[in-house]
């Protein structure tokens, strides 16, 4: 089957869509681009008629204050950040509630950091509101909380925010509206013999290469950034649309099937939701080393880490905590929720099942991981 019809065949069954904007497409050098926001509205509204759902993931907010300020040298410190963040984050949301109101369309607001998706209730309760504003017709606006976001708990960029909300939203289409009309198989900006690559089936060492840094200035995000987001998207089963956002009609020409930037395939066999969680949303707080045999059973035979497998705690963790799983070569070779803290697991490291309860004198659990809160990478 050729590319064309790939893409027509896929697209076909979409109907709740995430649409990222980068900070390129929608501010200029004299602010935020409010004639693209409307366009961008305008396509929606038609788009809405054939019962597909929209979220957009929008930056700029940092972008609209530093213009608003008109700070010639940008936010450089992250108190400057947060301050031009709140004013332009009010201007940006003004934008999108004027240019969808022409068509008595709702928006609503979301800001999110890395906590409110590492937590798992919180997670949850993210997507409960996500669901409602749906369920209602409101059109969610999701931006990462700059005014508050510190190194600790920032999400990086709005790609990987994309990413992690259409996985959370269990959307069809990952749609990423940027500064140049795709994935190039080599550098634009200094090849112009540069050509578009239409479909990617798998994100490999080779295509990460090609990607670059940040061409615009004015936002975080890169092709790089893209390119890690698409990662998170496709292991999720969620297919991903990298294409020019400046572009009349771009979100309907893209949703018709037309060659419209590159489009990168989910995989084959997707983890689930909460797998996904444990990998993409949660930071390891530590690491069980084991031996050869246990990581031949967690890679090829999908099975539960046992105690039994485990040579070294690396680490402090309490239970329930996320920590890698590394072999005997340094390879991390999965993620996953240990179901003991890291002074209980240095207790029990080599033991078989039957001794945790003479070793702790009780037994919470038979595994170390369970199958189920393991992630092989």
């Amino acid at each position: 089957m050729d590319h064309l019809s790939v893409r027509k065949n896929l697209l076909g069954h979409v109907r709740r869509v995430v649409v990222k904007l980068g900070s390129s497409v929608v501010t200029t050098e004299n602010g935020l681009d409010r004639k693209m926001i409307r366009n961008l509205a305008d396509d929606i509204h038609e788009m809405r008629k054939t019962g597909k759902e929209f979220i957009i993931v929008s930056s700029g907010a940092i972008a609209a204050g530093v213009r608003r300020l008109g700070l010639k040298e940008g936010a450089r410190t992250i108190p400057q950040k947060q301050a031009a963040a709140s004013i332009g984050q009010s201007r940006l949301m003004s934008a999108y509630d004027e240019a969808f109101g022409r068509y008595g369309i709702r928006v609503g607001q979301l800001l999110l950091t890395r906590d409110d998706l590492t937590h798992r209730q919180r997670y949850l309760n993210a997507r409960n509101t996500l669901m409602t504003l749906l369920s209602w017709g409101v059109v969610p606006i999701i931006n990462e909380n700059d005014t508050v976001v510190v190194e600790e708990i920032k999400l990086g960029d709005n790609d990987n925010l994309s990413a992690l909300v259409a996985v959370l939203a269990s959307a069809d289409l990952l749609i990423t509206l940027t500064d140049i009309e795709g994935l190039m198989d080599c550098d634009p900006r200094v090849n112009s013999d540069a050509c578009l690559i239409p479909v990617v089936e798998n994100i490999t060492p080779e295509l990460k290469s090609l990607a670059g840094g940040t061409s615009s200035g004015v936002g975080r995000g890169g092709m790089s950034s893209k390119i890690e987001a698409a990662s998170k998207a496709q292991m999720s089963g969620v297919p991903m649309i990298i294409t020019k956002g400046k572009v009349e009609g771009a979100i309907a020409k893209t949703l018709s099937g037309e060659v419209c930037g590159t489009l990168i395939m989910p995989a084959k066999e997707k983890i689930s939701a909460r797998k996904s969680w444990i990998r993409y949303n949660l930071r390891p707080e530590g690491a069980l080393r084991v031996d050869s045999g246990a990581a031949k059973a967690l890679t090829h035979g999908g099975k539960s880490l046992l105690p039994i497998g485990i040579i070294d705690v690396e680490g402090s963790f309490d239970d329930g905590a996320a920590v890698d799983v590394i072999d005997q070569n340094d390879d991390k070779i999965a993620v996953g929720l240990v179901n003991y803290s890291s002074e209980e697991m240095k207790r029990i490291v080599g033991r078989q099942t039957a001794e945790i309860d003479w070793v702790l004198g009780y037994r919470r659990y038979d595994e170390a991981i369970h199958a189920d809160n393991l992630v092989v990478l």
